[in-house]
């Protein structure tokens, strides 16, 4: 149903690897460079973002021996310092990414697509901005859209974005939602198939949340401990999140579906009713479709 990567030094290699055990749709690297230092990325049969975390990297792709240089990508010094840049890598391309700061933190998401389109770059102000919930309802949190509605004929099933706790503490994912069948559901609604990976990251460093799962709406857990540099990966089941008191969280967020470029959840019925007090939750809801 899931599972949790403790924090560890992955030494530029995969995190979550091609055709993982929990969830094969998905990909995540994280990359550190150094100034001039230099990452060769590629994978077959995914399409790939690369995002930078912080620091500013130059990327070249690939592809039949012509290539397409994206140049100065990424323009804060920290996830907690402004918003992302990305360029989105096709299947059947490779990526050549140079560290042009002093430290550049990069994080690579990818999911399974089996049509190879045209690489673009996502700047700041092309990132797509929801703010929803609130501090009475302890929802209150912000979501930056790299590949989302906005670029969606430019994409396949990868879905790729940055969520934020607003404030110290709060809840996230809530309410409870799934998304691991492809289905119409009697009254017309639809959900559908999609597998998820996040990483966590805490301001102060030392905060630390927790990662709910479970299948079945009256199931108990597992629930994960989870601090910086946390993973998790999602195949089935509900999955809301909860920062503790006096921090912010922050999770990279990597979405792929099997057969739907829109994502669309089934709420657990018995926490459903929270969609309609919750403030802004349609407008979020409406920008993953």
């Amino acid at each position: 149903m899931g599972k949790h990567i403790q924090p560890f030094d992955n030494k530029n290699k995969a995190i979550i690897d091609v055709n993982d055990e929990v969830a094969p749709l998905c990909y995540f690297n994280q990359v550190y460079l150094s100034q001039g230092e230099t990452f060769n990325h590629s994978i077959d049969g995914y399409e790939s973002v690369i995002v930078l975390a912080g620091g500013t990297c130059d990327i070249t792709l690939t592809k039949d021996g012509k290539s397409e240089k994206f140049e100065a990508i990424g323009q804060r010094e920290t996830i907690w310092d402004g918003d992302p840049e990305a360029v989105y890598v096709p299947v059947g391309y490779s990526a050549e990414i140079t560290a042009v700061s002093k430290k550049a933190d990069i994080l690579i998401a990818g999911g399974k697509f089996e049509a190879s389109l045209e690489p673009f770059c996502i700047r700041q102000k092309d990132v797509d901005i929801v703010q929803y919930g609130s501090d009475e309802t302890k929802t209150h949190r912000k979501i930056k859209h790299i590949l989302g509605q906005s670029n969606a004929d430019q994409r396949g099933r990868l879905l790729v974005s940055e969520l934020f706790t607003v404030g110290a503490g709060g809840w996230s994912g809530f309410p409870p939602h799934k998304h691991d069948e492809d289905r119409i559901l009697p009254d017309g609604t639809e959900e559908t198939l999609y597998q998820e990976v996040y990483q966590f990251r805490f301001n102060p460093d030392i905060g630390y949340g927790a990662q709910f799962l479970y299948e079945h709406e009256d199931d108990f857990g597992p629930v994960y401990h989870v601090k910086t540099g946390s993973v998790i990966a999602i195949d089935k089941g509900y999955h809301p999140s909860v920062a503790a008191p006096g921090y912010e969280m922050y999770y990279f967020t990597i979405i792929v579906g099997k057969t739907s470029k829109s994502l669309k959840q089934y709420f657990d019925p018995n926490h459903s009713y929270q969609v309609e007090t919750i403030p802004g939750i349609k407008d979020m809801i409406a920008k993953f479709k």
